[in-house]
């Protein structure tokens, strides 16, 4: 009996990230420079505290007053409700969670760190080495 794929497989490893404490624009500048619509974000011990991603991002628009540079830290804008799987999570539960979500990408996390990520790209290339 063929066992099912793992998140593990087919996850990201190495994952850009921000902390709490980043500036936000600074935050905007890194997601730009790393081509990625979010990234995880982790305290100094690696654990992770929530997602900033470009929907967070958008909400600078309305804190300018005047036409003011806005302000602020990545935890003024953060999600803080995250969910996240473990790397031995079977891809094919990641994928229902994908479909019943907005989100792109879900942290993996295991032993309380964060060790990963996976998105729905990824999940298409467990789909498509099953059936291949």
């Amino acid at each position: 009996m063929a066992s099912f794929p793992v998140v593990r497989d087919f996850m990201d490893k190495v994952v850009p990230t921000v902390t709490p404490d980043m500036p936000i624009l600074e935050a905007v500048d890194f997601l730009l420079e790393k081509h990625v619509t979010g990234a995880p974000v982790v305290d100094p011990e690696g654990k992770l505290i929530g997602m900033l991603t470009e929907k967070d991002c958008l909400r600078l628009l309305s804190t300018g007053v005047d036409g003011d540079v806005p302000k602020g830290t990545v935890r003024d804008f953060m999600t803080t409700k995250t969910d996240s799987v473990s790397p031995d999570m079977n891809v094919y539960f990641v994928a229902g969670l994908f479909l019943g979500a907005n989100y792109r990408r879900v942290p993996v996390v295991e032993k309380g760190k964060l060790v990963g990520a996976i998105t729905r790209f990824d999940i298409l290339r467990s789909i498509r080495k099953a059936l291949s």
